[in-house]
């Protein structure tokens, strides 16, 4: 059942029969290259519990990312984040690269902006980036998130983008 729905991309909740997609997405070298390194089956599988999890308590989590005609794409979706022991919402996107540079992840990151705002009534939005991920920050910026601070996460440097929703472009 769709979340939502955008010209090209249907975002619908992650299920176990996703594990095939999403293994090939985390465990893919370029997908996770500004990460520690490729998640194994194993942790895509936990990926799905951590996210089905987050739609039970929160009502959003990463969602499954498909072209209307149902080809996987990759994920985008809304987490929960600690920075500086403080929670916040991120807004998180992953593309396998067959599918990049095609806009598909501003596309998906603007829609789950604006359901962030409209649905589940976030004011503020972050985005953690590795400093380096060139790609993630242009998409952060065009969704209208700002560069806002680095943060030590998970042992590791992060560039923190921020938004207030509603100050975001549409």
């Amino acid at each position: 059942m769709p979340i939502l729905t955008t010209e090209r991309l249907v975002l619908r909740e992650m299920t176990d029969d996703d594990l095939d997609n999403i293994a090939t997405l985390l465990g893919d070298e370029d997908v996770m290259a500004y990460y520690p390194r490729p998640k194994t089956r194993e942790e895509a599988q936990r990926w799905i519990r951590w996210n089905t999890r987050l739609y039970n308590e929160h009502g959003f989590g990463l969602w499954v990312m498909t072209l209307r005609d149902g080809t996987f794409v990759g994920e985008c979706g809304l987490t929960i984040q600690v920075v500086d022991g403080v929670e916040e919402v991120e807004i998180g996107y992953h593309v396998l690269p067959a599918h990049q540079r095609r806009g598909y992840a501003i596309e998906a990151a603007a829609a789950c902006r604006d359901v962030a705002c409209e649905r589940f009534v976030v004011d503020r939005l972050i985005a953690v980036i590795n400093p380096e991920n060139e790609p993630s920050r242009a998409v952060a910026e065009r969704i209208g998130l700002r560069p806002e601070k680095h943060a030590q996460m998970y042992g590791e440097d992060r560039l923190i983008y921020a938004s207030n929703v509603s100050d975001a472009p549409s």
